[in-house]
């Protein structure tokens, strides 16, 4: 059965239990991994396809491509520069100290040199909040923590690339090494990046030009394609170039980011699910059933120790309260920036691209399966009236300890 056929199949189950997905625990990202896993060679045997298989490389460079693009349309200058104390401490701090902590973790938990566990350090930097979809979603949440989420994850995707790409290259070329090089490749991306998008809509403002409201949408596709195209020619970095092309719009195209906003979403996603199905379709009972027990305690640490001691440290003294900074330091959840960065390396053919893949691909799968059946129970608990009755009465129970503890001694 083609890949084709099956992704229709799921994205149309998706669709029609999509009401469903937003009032519980079931997440569409776990639908498309799982319909991946059961569709598999592993499994079902529907769906065959290896990290050799054009379709693998194609489909996690375009879909990257299209969520950097959209990402970088998210976080104008201007929205950077609001609100930006919160998120600037996650970002500055946390994504840097979580990159340190999850190498140090692969290091010493399964023996990995410095190089690859630097590697699955930057892989596993990145968030995405759509796979906590009901906390970031939820106005009841307190608007800071959204911001906060929103552009960390916005953000961190396009500030761990570099990494990703520098270390990657010293993993595949330990002893040719050309830092030069792909530095040259990183800013003629981010030049490509700026430049079109910006020359575009200076001509689509001029007397000469004007575009209708029913092609609005498309003209910040076309810039999209035009800056693939051009990175794919001149051999720039195309995700690099994609995310400045999306802050270019935002920033000065307010109307046009307006316009595709809604409708690069939506391409963002399709490509994003067909993503998850082919990562799904790459895993198999045997892969699990052939990780040693380090690799298990490496994903489990790197869930709940990394990101949280990281945003902790990043958060000392912020003003953030505990049950904000709780949940920031939890949803951190290991997105599709990082399905793609592990199709990436497994595509590279690296001497440890196996066994980087496999503790990659192990995080982020109870990462998807535990932060996107979590995120409705954290929500619930900053709207009183949505919280189970055991909930409800261990918040009284914990305010009443509290007011106990803050009350005045008695005089005398």
């Amino acid at each position: 059965m083609s890949l084709l056929l099956i992704f229709a199949l799921v994205l149309l189950a998706a669709v029609l239990l999509s009401a469903l997905a937003h009032r519980t625990v079931l997440s569409t990202a776990v639908v498309f991994l799982v319909a991946g896993f059961l569709a598999g060679d592993g499994v079902l045997g529907l769906v065959h396809v290896t990290a050799s298989t054009p379709v693998v490389a194609s489909l996690a460079e375009l879909a990257l491509f299209a969520v950097l693009f959209t990402d970088g349309m998210r976080v104008g200058w201007a929205d950077l520069r609001s609100a930006w104390r919160l998120p600037g401490r996650a970002l500055g701090l946390g994504l840097p100290l979580t990159l340190l902590v999850t190498a140090v973790l692969a290091h010493y938990v399964t023996g990995l040199g410095w190089a690859e566990s630097l590697l699955i350090g930057a892989i596993l930097a990145p968030t995405d909040p759509v796979f906590a979809s009901a906390l970031v979603g939820n106005d009841k949440v307190p608007g800071r923590l959204r911001h906060l989420l929103n552009v960390e994850s916005g953000v961190n995707d396009g500030l761990a690339l570099p990494f990703v790409i520098v270390l990657l290259a010293v993993v595949a070329r330990a002893d040719d090494f050309h830092l030069l090089e792909i530095g040259s490749e990183l800013l003629l991306g981010i030049a490509i990046g700026i430049v079109v998008p910006w020359v575009a809509i200076r001509l689509e403002r001029t007397r000469w030009f004007a575009v209708s409201e029913q092609y609005a949408p498309l003209n910040a596709v076309a810039i999209g394609l035009l800056v693939l195209a051009l990175g794919k020619a001149t051999h720039a970095n195309l995700f690099l170039a994609a995310f400045a092309a999306g802050i270019t719009v935002a920033t000065i195209g307010h109307k046009e980011r307006e316009a595709f906003e809604h409708f690069g979403e939506l391409i963002a996603e399709i490509l994003k699910l067909g993503a998850l199905l082919v990562f799904g379709a790459l895993l198999s009972p045997a892969f699990f059933g052939g990780i040693a027990w380090t690799g298990w305690l490496f994903a489990v640490l790197a869930l709940v120790l990394a990101r949280p001691v990281a945003l902790w440290l990043s958060f000392l003294r912020s003003g953030l309260g505990a049950r904000e900074q709780f949940a920031a330091m939890w949803f951190g959840p290991k997105g599709f920036a990082s399905v793609v960065y592990g199709l990436l390396v497994l595509a590279s053919g690296v001497a440890a691209a196996g066994e980087i893949f496999t503790l990659v691909a192990l995080t982020i799968v109870l990462s998807i399966v535990l932060h996107s059946s979590s995120d409705i129970v954290v929500a619930r608990s900053f709207v009183p009236e949505l919280m189970p009755a055991w909930q409800q009465k261990l918040e009284t129970r914990g305010r009443k300890l509290l007011n106990r503890r803050d009350r005045p001694a008695p005089s005398g």
